[in-house]
């Protein structure tokens, strides 16, 4: 028996490597011939795999599949999984010679990627080893957007696969909504309760993860405006209920997540999502629905702010930790702001590096750890203090391409099926909105993931439309030919 066991146990690492490998053919087959399966699987993971344990009182916390592990890789497996599914899609689409949709956000992708191999480049003549140089806590995320958004772009062409993609939006926002509402019903809410934990705040979560509340806006936008667009088309009494439920719930559970930056956010991609509607009903909507989602606001805010210390009243209550004080010390959020601006100004035109930290965050109770100075509590000021003025251009140049599309998409697209999913890239940026001004979204890997899942929305409906236009078009010679050249029986000849 210990002969078994120890040739078992010997044996299992090179079960794992055989087992990994046959995994990563299958993988490949069926990303050489439907790499939109991959995709999904990919995306699946995204949805529904929580990236923060922050606020939970655990002491046993996983490392979770968003981690680097031993840093062997210096990026998790996660993205080297999604690099090899866009290399399979890239080379399937070479063998049908199907050139890459268009997409004016990559030259704005590999300026990214220059900037970081300059960095790195900087980081080893200084003796920075190169796992701190392309540490997620710079800003090496953001060049990890460009293979997920060229992957959407390779694996969705058809009007039905951007059709597909949208219904599975839909319903992953409905699922996750749904979770977090039962779970926040029945067992207690999101155990990463931070109000709870550490400010005493009684209150419970549907998520704390601002990812989950961003999901469940893809789908709110999608079922909004595929049942209050102008040109609606008949469909099924299935999916005209499901979108009202999405709406219901999803809605819910942003409210119920009691996250400041993700009120704010809903309501911005609110009025995105209103905007793709004819004036009429553009007022009837806000007259019927917003009374409701403000309603919904105040509550949770008079619940959770009414318990928070130093809070006020008022609309200035939402931002009372980062209002400067006139007596007394300054708060932390401030204090983390000003000092991060002052390294700015000192490094203005070449930052302090991917791997810097700011100067004095050792009066910053949060920064702990080996994190400690890494990062802050602005996405903005973070790449203006990693990368300088350069990285400052670069994520302007970056948002305004997109807008620039994201408004052309939305104007021109006459589909009125695929108009839900350009809508939902927009809304969903409009939502990170204030998490972009105020939160860390740069750091965290299933952030900027989905941030890239958000830019990539408006150029798959496109390309979609335009495949099936140049189809059609394709099609009409053909078909014409084909009719011209079916003789014509005589009158005579069929009596």
């Amino acid at each position: 028996m210990q002969n078994f066991l120890l040739v078992f146990y010997t044996s299992l690492p090179f079960v794992a490597v055989a087992l990994l490998s046959v995994l990563a053919v299958i993988g490949i087959g069926v990303g050489m011939v439907r790499p939109r399966y991959l995709a999904y699987l990919y995306l699946g993971v995204f949805f529904w795999a929580n990236s923060t344990s922050y606020g939970s009182l655990s002491l046993l916390v996983s490392a979770g599949v968003y981690s680097r592990g031993s840093g062997l890789l210096f990026f998790p497996l996660l993205l080297w999984c999604m690099l090899g599914a866009w290399l399979c899609a890239r080379v399937s689409a070479s063998f049908r010679g199907m050139p890459a949709p268009p997409c004016n956000l990559r030259p704005w992708f590999l300026a990214w990627a220059l900037l970081l191999g300059a960095h790195v480049a900087v980081a080893l003549f200084s003796n920075v080893t190169l796992a701190r140089a392309l540490a997620p806590s710079g800003f090496s995320n953001i060049v990890w957007m460009a293979p997920l958004v060229s992957l959407l772009l390779l694996s969705f062409r058809t009007q039905a696969d951007a059709l597909a993609l949208s219904r599975f939006i839909l319903l992953a926002g409905l699922g996750r909504a749904l979770f977090g509402l039962v779970r926040w019903a029945a067992f207690g809410g999101d155990p990463n309760n931070v109000y709870a934990n550490m400010n005493a705040i009684k209150i419970k979560l549907t998520f704390f993860d601002i990812n989950d509340s961003l999901l469940c806006t893809l789908a709110f936008a999608i079922a909004a405006v595929n049942l209050f667009q102008a040109a609606r088309l008949r469909r099924a009494w299935f999916w005209t209920a499901l979108d009202w439920a999405v709406l219901a719930v999803t809605a819910a559970c942003i409210v119920l997540s009691y996250r400041r930056s993700a009120w704010i956010g809903f309501v911005l991609a609110c009025l995105v999502v209103m905007m793709r509607f004819p004036p009429r009903r553009r007022l009837h909507l806000a007259l019927l629905g917003m009374p409701l989602l403000a309603l919904g606001l105040l509550a949770a805010a008079f619940r959770r702010l009414g318990q928070t210390k130093g809070a006020g009243s008022g609309l200035s209550s939402l931002v009372y930790d980062m209002e400067s004080r006139r007596f007394g010390a300054e708060s932390e959020r401030v204090l983390e702001l000003k000092l991060a601006l002052g390294d700015f100004v000192s490094h203005l035109f070449t930052g302090i590096g991917s791997w810097g930290r700011y100067s004095g965050y050792q009066h910053i109770s949060w920064q702990t750890g080996q994190d400690a100075g890494l990062f802050l509590h602005s996405g903005v000021l973070h790449i203006a203090l990693k990368a300088g003025l350069p990285g400052l251009v670069l994520l302007g140049g970056t948002i305004w391409a997109f807008c620039a599309f994201a408004r052309h998409t939305l104007r021109t697209l006459p589909t009125p099926e695929l108009l839900g999913l350009a809508t939902a890239g927009a809304a969903g940026l409009a939502f990170m909105l204030p998490d972009l001004l105020i939160g860390t979204p740069f750091p965290q890997t299933r952030t900027t993931q989905m941030l890239a899942v958000c830019l990539a929305l408006p150029y798959v409906a496109m390309a979609a439309w335009r495949a099936g236009q140049a189809a059609r078009a394709t099609a009409a010679p053909a078909q014409a030919a084909a009719q011209r050249a079916t003789p014509v029986t005589p009158l005579h000849a069929r009596t």
